[in-house]
Parts: C-alpha cells; structure tokens; sequence
C-alpha cells in the first residue's frame, strides 16, 4: 500500500500531521488542514477510518496511523510513518482524563492521562520541532486548556497535565523565536466532544453544562496558529474564566472546580 512519503516530489502539497484526529476538535482542525490543500498524517488510539473517509470527501490526500502516543514506541511509528517528508504543521492534539478522586484512581490510569498529555506530547514536539528548526519554518499548535489555570479536584492530574502544556508552549515559543518557527497554545473550554465520556465526568456538572462546538474551537485555534499568535482562548466565556482564574485565589478556584467535577453533581 502506497503511502504520503511515496508521491512523487512533485506532485507534494504541505503536510500536516494531527494527533488525536478522530473525532472531536482534532478531527475538525483536521479538516480545516485538509480544505485548505493540506496532506495529511492523522493519529489517534481509536479507528480512523470514518475520519479518513470524511478528511478524503472534501479533497485531503490522508494517511492514518493507529497507535498510543502515550507510549514511545506510538511515538516513533507515528514519527517514522513521515518517512523523512517535511511537516509544514504539527498538531499536537491527542489528550486524555480521568475523573474522580485523585487518591480512588487506579494509578495505571493516571499514568496514562500523564504519558499521553505531557510525555508522549513532548516526544512528538521534540522530534518534529528538531527537523522544523533545522529547515527554519513551520507552525505547531498545541492544545492546552484553561483547566491549565484551575486547580481542578476530581479532575486534577488532567488539570494539572494541561497547566504544565501551557506553560511549555509558552516557554518553547520563547526558545524558537527568530527561527521561522512558531508555536500557539490552543486554550479551549469544555467542548461538545466524547471527552466527557472517556473520563467518567456524564455525571458532573462540567459533564452536563453547556459546551462550545469544536468546530469553532477547531476555527479559532486554526487562525490562531495561522497568524503565529502565541495563545488564543476559545470563546467569549472562556476568556472571561480565564482573565478570572489569573486574578483568583487557588483555593477558591478549587473550591468553584469541585462543585462543577464533583460525581453525582450534575445529578
């Protein structure tokens, strides 16, 4: 089976490659990528193939790799699967929660909410962000969250994972500066994905509050990073909560995520 790294060089358009593109706000930058001329590498831990098949209908030339960024070895196939072509985008999407009491958690799940969000994130920025550097162009987009600026009980190693991607895509914009490389932290709110489900938050306020759609999430990051802005906030009421959290107390903070992430408070 022919892959993207096969076409002939010239017939290349920009590359993308999207993490955690199956459904939701990975799926939707995805297909902004795609609209706009874009090959695209998309991954993510679950099938890809109605992802593929919806990116290919509006004229995306796709691979898919399945594999589990939480891992190194999901890490190096994804990278691998470039074979050698140039990114002109990275998307550094994939994420993962988990709900409840930090101390009721089975550890393995905590440890992959930490390896998929922080370490397997930082893996995939490394390798690419190398080759990006060297070349001297290219654009990352990371999504972080504003859970990064709310200590968040019942949800706290997620909160506190996004808290520390935030933080590096400031810091690793800082360090490109001057290179032809930028990098924008995508700050999104709750968002109408599966997200919710996947984590054991249904039963939650935050689970069943009203969500942005990650089509205007996917919209706002995606000219964010376009324009080389260094973060962007999706949405009115995000900004709002975000602006609020700079000037709040931690404890209140956590005291206003409990009611909101606590089980049984959507009830």
């Amino acid at each position: 089976m022919s892959t993207l790294s096969d076409t002939p060089a010239e017939a290349l358009r920009p590359l993308a490659v999207v993490t955690g593109a199956s459904s939701g706000i990975g799926y939707e930058l995805a297909r902004r990528f795609s609209e706009d001329g874009y090959d695209l590498i998309i991954a993510a831990d679950r099938p890809l193939a109605e992802a593929r098949q919806g990116l290919e209908a509006v004229g995306g030339r796709v691979e898919t790799v399945l594999v589990d960024l939480a891992t190194q070895a999901g890490v190096q196939q994804l990278y691998q699967s470039l074979g050698g072509r140039p990114v002109d985008a990275l998307v550094a999407n994939a994420g993962e929660g988990v709900g409840g009491a930090f101390l009721d958690q089975d550890f393995s799940d905590v440890a992959h909410v930490i390896d998929t969000n922080v370490t397997g994130t930082l893996r995939l920025v490394h390798l690419i962000g190398r080759d990006m550097r060297e070349r001297g162009r290219g654009r990352m987009l990371i999504t972080g969250s504003i859970a990064g600026l709310i200590p968040g009980p019942f949800h706290a190693v997620y909160n506190a994972s996004k808290a520390f991607v935030d933080n590096f895509a400031y810091a690793l914009r800082n360090e490109l500066k001057d290179t032809g490389v930028t990098v924008t932290v995508l700050m999104p709110g709750a968002t109408e994905t599966d997200f919710f489900e996947r984590a054991g938050l249904t039963d939650t306020k935050l689970g069943t509050a009203d969500k942005m759609s990650p089509v205007d999430v996917a919209r706002i990051g995606y000219e964010a990073m376009n324009r080389g802005d260094g973060d962007v906030v999706a949405g009115m009421g995000n900004k709002v909560q975000a602006g609020l959290a700079r000037v709040t107390p931690p404890a209140a903070l956590a005291e206003v995520h409990r009611k909101m992430a606590e089980p049984g408070s959507g009830d």
